[in-house]
């Protein structure tokens, strides 16, 4: 063989090795699920299991890393998402106020929307709660209450939807709250504190002291099933209905490959015995709603958003 033949031979061999690299099938290395909230919430065990059944069904590694950053922004998880490779090797696990608050707020990497769901996964049973010494036990009589009492209001971020939906039920009712203090974690520590009044939470972070806490209200379109006796926001103020939900979102540009290989097993999680165990034992909702549908659920919860903003503004 000349030298011009082997030169050749070695190049078509360079090139079938490179073109196997750029075809190499997904996945073929670890993958990241980040969650850009502490760990021990719903969407944070449920995006675990997620995470376990994607490495037993494609045998790579699996990380769920929790990136809290403060309710109001600048959601660094979600930001490490926006500015991760666009290879199904990130996926972001998020609630409702990414997609629908992230863009309004001023955070370059999320406006415009760099994302796109793969599917929602989880509706939280997401509370307004006081301390069981509270001289009240409904919005009524917070209402009442705050009329003559200064009434602190704890919350994961002002910008963020559980918190305006609050601030937006006080005002139908007409009265507000004397202050307010954004916090990481909303459990039985910060009643028990006293360092707030009223906390609006999931349902989760309270469960263990649920029989010393007061629900009085339920934000989302639907009771509860453990605290059936507590309205739902949606119920006393019905322009007010918003349903906090979380998903799965990669950045836009993840190749259709990746985005159906994640959402197989994402689904078949939310079907299965441990996840629909966790729904029964916590009041949440456990389910798989297609993208399309997601996309759908944005656009609604985006016009709701901005109806409340006007409300307040008011």
């Amino acid at each position: 063989m000349n030298k011009f033949s082997m030169s050749v031979t070695a190049l078509a061999l360079a090139m079938t090795a490179v073109a196997g690299t750029a075809q190499a099938e997904y996945p073929e290395k670890p993958v990241e699920f980040v969650v850009p909230w502490p760990p021990g919430d719903l969407e944070d065990v449920l995006t675990r299991m997620i995470a376990e059944d994607f490495s037993e069904a494609y045998g790579v590694p699996t990380a769920v890393v929790n990136k809290p950053g403060g309710g109001g922004g600048p959601f660094p998880g979600a930001i490490e998402v926006a500015n991760a490779p666009a290879d199904g090797y990130t996926i972001g696990s998020f609630i409702i106020a990414i997609p629908v608050v992230g863009p309004q707020i001023g955070i370059p990497e999320l406006n415009p929307d760099p994302f796109v769901p793969l599917g929602n996964f989880l509706t939280y049973p997401f509370v307004i709660a006081a301390g069981g010494n509270a001289p009240y036990d409904d919005m009524a009589g917070l209402a009442a209450h705050a009329a003559d009492n200064d009434v602190v209001l704890g919350h994961f971020g002002a910008p963020l939807v559980p918190t305006q939906v609050t601030l937006g039920l006080a005002k139908s009712m007409g009265f507000s709250y004397a202050s307010d203090a954004a916090f990481d974690a909303l459990d039985c520590n910060t009643l028990a504190s006293g360092d707030v009044d009223v906390i609006n939470t999931t349902l989760q972070l309270i469960l263990p002291c649920l029989d010393d806490v007061k629900v009085l209200a339920s934000i989302g379109s639907e009771r509860i099933a453990l605290t059936p006796d507590a309205p739902t926001v949606a119920e006393l103020a019905p322009d007010l209905d918003v349903a906090l939900w979380n998903g799965l979102f990669v950045h836009a540009d993840t190749p259709q490959d990746a985005r159906e290989k994640i959402i197989a097993v994402a689904q078949k999680t939310m079907m299965s015995e441990r996840a629909q165990k966790l729904a029964a034992e916590t009041g949440a909702l456990v389910y798989w709603q297609a993208a399309d549908d997601v996309a759908a659920q944005i656009e609604k919860d985006i016009e709701t958003m901005g109806r409340i903003e006007g409300m307040l503004s008011e």
